[in-house]
C-alpha cells in the first residue's frame, strides 16, 4: 500500500539533496562552487549588469549568508576573470563566464527535464506556490530571531 506522505521539512530537505547532489558532479566537472553557481546564474540574464550591492543584498538573503560572504564570492569570481566590474558598479559575466554558466545550467536543464518530465504543470505550479510561500514564512522567523 503506497501512501503520500506528509509535506514536512523532511520531505522537503530530501527532495533538495537528492536534486543538489545531480548538481554536485556538475560543478565538480566545471570547478564551480555552489554558491558561485548562483552569482553566474543571478548575472546571466541581465547583459547590462547587475548592481552590485543589489546582488550582494538579493544573494546573501536567499543563501543566508553575510553580504561580506557574497562579496568574497564575487571577487573570487573576478579574480578567475568569470564577471567584471564596471565603473557603475554594475557587474557582469565575461564571455568565460557565460560559457561556465552556459555549461552548468544547460546540463541541469537536461536532468531537471527528466525528472519533472511525466509531473502534471498543475502539480508544480502548486508546489511552487506552496515552496514560496513555506520559504516566506521561515525567512519571516528567522527575522524574527534576530
Amino acid at each position: 500500500m503506497s501512501t503520500t506522505p506528509t509535506v514536512n521539512g523532511q520531505v522537503i530537505g530530501r527532495a533538495h539533496y537528492a536534486t543538489r547532489a545531480l548538481l554536485g558532479p556538475v560543478l565538480d566537472r566545471t570547478a564551480t562552487t555552489f554558491d558561485e553557481s548562483l552569482v553566474l546564474n543571478s548575472l546571466a540574464g541581465d547583459a547590462e549588469g547587475v548592481d552590485r550591492a543589489e546582488l550582494l543584498g538579493l544573494l546573501a538573503g536567499n543563501l543566508k549568508i553575510s553580504e561580506a560572504e557574497v562579496a568574497g564570492i564575487v571577487d573570487e569570481l573576478a579574480a578567475s576573470a568569470l564577471l567584471e566590474a564596471g565603473d557603475d558598479s554594475r557587474l557582469r559575466l565575461t564571455d568565460a563566464g557565460r560559457a561556465r554558466n552556459h555549461e552548468i545550467r544547460s546540463t541541469i536543464a537536461a536532468i531537471t527535464q527528466r525528472i519533472y518530465a511525466d509531473i502534471p504543470a498543475e502539480d508544480l505550479a502548486t508546489t511552487g506556490r506552496v515552496l514560496t510561500l513555506l520559504t516566506a514564512r521561515a525567512d519571516a522567523e528567522l527575522a524574527a530571531l534576530r
